[in-house]
């Protein structure tokens, strides 16, 4: 891993469980991990009820947009963790992969998608305690 580690999230769409994994953790990170997120499928827009969660908890998403799983993206991070992109997501030697069975928030409405922010928000506060022991 790299002085700044790297963190990519996938999922299909990038359009919910990806998002709000990025947004936690680049937030909880505080400029000391890359974080990115992609989809193998993305969809057109990020689930309206995803940012209305995420609001809710101060972060905003209203500018972000679903973006397309890439090769590279892949190749340049340290962690690649997955959330039901299934066989998609390219896999390269040397990197770490976690799967993260979550729920989809796609067509739920936000109290249904609370639960899966906060589920998502404790792993990502685990993930970030991991890579980044010793660090406050």
């Amino acid at each position: 891993m790299t002085d700044v580690p790297e963190v990519l999230f996938v999922c299909v769409h990038n359009a919910g469980r990806s998002q709000m994994a990025a947004a936690l953790l680049d937030h909880h990170a505080a400029g000391r991990v890359r974080v990115r997120s992609a989809g193998s499928a993305p969809a057109d827009s990020v689930n309206p009820a995803v940012v209305e969660a995420m609001a809710e908890v101060g972060l905003d998403l209203s500018r972000e947009f679903p973006k397309p799983l890439t090769a590279e993206a892949v190749r340049t991070a340290d962690v690649v963790i997955t959330m039901g992109c299934g066989d998609a997501c390219p896999v390269f030697p040397g990197k770490r992969y976690l799967d993260w069975k979550l729920d989809d928030p796609a067509g739920r409405g936000v109290a249904d998608v609370r639960p899966i922010r906060d589920e998502i928000d404790r792993r990502v506060r685990a993930l970030l305690a991991e890579i980044m022991p010793g660090r406050r």
